[in-house]
């Protein structure tokens, strides 16, 4: 693609995420189930819309090779969901600053993705059998999730923060929405900052998983890369629509189990199998599909999850 049409795109994103973070957003306020369905349904659209220019400038392949990319890195981040749930949890976030939080760490996330994903496309154009590396590592990691019984994240013990809290000057209440202030003449972080960090080292963590389960669909680094990037951008919302009931999707981890050992295994079977793209859309569509329909049946009647009462309060930070 040509060079201005990647200074477009980023024009593009960076001015939509300023209207969410400035426009819509100059006060602190609990976000709404109404309001993050809207943003969702906008950030869906006008990744459709950029599929579509996909398909006028490359042709329906890559705009089928863009769409699966999509859906599989729109699925991944589900998982990141449950992993914001308990950090804001662990560190009693109030609602109304959890918006600010997640998208400066969308910022953050975009810049450490797009750099991954340049590290990844290089190695696979120079060594071909780094395809067999990941799609290895993406069918062990389905493995190992489908059966793992559900282990929570230990944050107490996360290396990250542990490094944090013993070199950094933190204060030990929030601030408002403040990632620093100055306090007798010297910046200190808020715990807020440390939860911004948190959040941006575990969707790098997630990031392992998901980006080499794009490579089992295209090695093209523009398909990668945008794919990636549109998912990213919805999943603020995302996580506002779905952090009530995300209990519910009790079978969700199974189904991207199953997501990520399929695309391993297609990865590592490329050269001797080849599955058309269509045949992994088809795939990847019926088995998020079924595990969704399965786990609403499986919980319906269930009451939405309560938000938590340290989550609307000040605490300091947890020791």
């Amino acid at each position: 693609m040509p060079l201005w049409f990647w200074i477009a795109f980023h024009i593009g994103v960076f001015i939509v995420l300023a209207i969410d973070l400035v426009g819509f957003n100059r006060k602190a306020h609990v976000v709404s189930i109404r309001e993050a369905g809207i943003w969702s349904a906008v950030w869906v659209i006008l990744s459709l819309s950029f599929n579509l220019l996909v398909w006028h400038l490359k042709g329906p392949e890559a705009a089928l090779d863009f769409f699966t990319a999509y859906l599989i890195e729109y699925s991944l981040s589900v998982d990141n969901i449950f992993v914001f749930v308990l950090i804001f949890t662990y560190f009693q976030v109030r609602r109304k600053y959890q918006h600010r939080v997640l998208v400066w760490g969308i910022i953050g996330a975009l810049l450490m993705r797009g750099l991954m994903i340049w590290i990844g496309v290089a190695l696979v154009e120079r060594f071909h059998f780094v395809l067999y590396i990941f799609g290895a590592f993406l069918l062990i990691t389905g493995i190992r999730m489908l059966v793992s019984h559900g282990e929570e994240i230990d944050l107490e013990s996360n290396f990250v923060l542990r490094l944090c809290r013993r070199w950094m000057r933190v204060t030990p209440e929030y601030h408002e929405q403040k990632f620093v202030v100055k306090i007798e003449g010297q910046w200190m972080l808020t715990p807020l900052a440390l939860v911004l960090i948190v959040i941006d080292i575990m969707d790098l963590v997630f990031a392992v998983d998901s980006i080499p389960a794009v490579f089992a669909i295209t090695t093209d680094q523009f398909i990668i890369y945008t794919s990636n990037i549109c998912a990213i951008l919805g999943l603020r919302s995302l996580y506002f629509v779905l952090a009530h009931v995300i209990d519910r999707f009790i079978y969700l981890k199974t189904g991207l189990a199953l997501v990520l050992g399929f695309v391993g295994a297609k990865m590592i079977l490329a050269d001797s199998f080849h599955i058309p793209n269509g045949v992994s859309l088809g795939v990847i569509i019926l088995v998020l599909g079924v595990t969704i329909y399965a786990s609403m049946r499986a919980t319906r009647g269930q009451l939405p999850k309560k938000i938590e009462k340290g989550a609307e309060r000040e605490e300091p930070l947890p020791k």
